[in-house]
């Protein structure tokens, strides 16, 4: 290891600032920067690359049980989860996070980070642009919600990225306040995210590549550093998401997956 446990330590915590901070704010569990993040410290740790994002993944969704659950409950209080939604999203939730730990199992790191990239530089592009224009404004049925649950929980697992970044604009189309799409979407995070983990637990067990102080698809120290900084900060960006203003919030939620996606597709192709 070319660097020391102390860096490696204060990296994985800096992570978990950024990390509970963007949970707060966006209700996205900070999947968007912590993936990027955490393969950079894992390349200093001399991790193999054919694990590296699938452990990436998997300890990003294990942070987002923990920074979600305090960034649901700030927004709670602020009255900002819608509950009829919210349980109407949760069978598909979890049975999506299922299935997308088993694609994202079966994919080498590099197909799972250039699919990654993709998909993040589109969403941006649709937030911003409004293109492809949805339907808006009606309110969808249970079977409606179930379905997109289900489509929303598989790719989240799949990339590791938290709800939001897929429940935020579906609820947004649904007619939803953007306030309140992005507090459900946080407390929608936490019990999609905790299937999803132990899934990629399950999925690496016993991975011969596994670095030291890995369960299957979960690194503990990454884990544990990405938490002790996370929860204080996710505190903070929900009480910023009550005072700022939506569209401030929509505009900056775009260009912050805009650019994550970008340079990871880029650094894809360019390999």
């Amino acid at each position: 290891m070319a660097y020391g446990i102390p860096l490696i330590w204060l990296g994985y915590a800096g992570i978990g600032a950024v990390s509970g901070l963007l949970a707060g704010i966006f209700g996205i569990g900070g999947g968007i920067v912590v993936i990027p993040a955490l393969l950079f410290v894992f390349s200093l740790q001399g991790v193999a690359p054919e694990v590296a994002m699938h452990l990436a993944v998997g300890t990003s969704l294990a942070s987002i049980v923990v920074s979600g659950t305090v960034s649901a409950l700030a927004h709670h209080r602020n009255g900002n989860v819608l509950t009829t939604h919210l349980l109407q999203l949760l069978p598909g939730l979890a049975c999506g996070a299922v299935a997308g730990v088993f694609v994202a199992s079966s994919l080498s790191g590099g197909t799972l980070r250039a699919a990654f990239g993709a998909f993040q530089i589109l969403l941006a592009l649709h937030n911003l642009t409004g293109w492809p224009r949805l339907a808006s404004g009606r309110q969808p049925t249970a079977a409606a919600n179930v379905v997109a649950g289900g489509v929303i929980g598989g790719t989240s697992a799949l990339f590791g990225i938290g709800c939001g970044t897929l429940t935020v604009p579906w609820l947004r189309r649904c007619g939803e306040p953007i306030k309140k799409a992005i507090g459900t979407a946080s407390a929608c995070g936490v019990p999609s995210a905790l299937v999803g983990s132990l899934s990629f637990i399950v999925a690496g067990w016993g991975h011969p590549q596994l670095p030291a102080g890995a369960t299957g698809f979960v690194m503990w120290p990454a884990l544990g550093g990405i938490i002790l900084a996370s929860v204080p900060l996710s505190k903070l960006g929900a009480q910023l998401t009550h005072a700022a203003p939506a569209r401030t919030l929509n505009v900056l939620f775009s260009l912050l997956i805009l650019f994550v996606g970008a340079n990871m597709l880029l650094r894809e192709v360019l390999r």
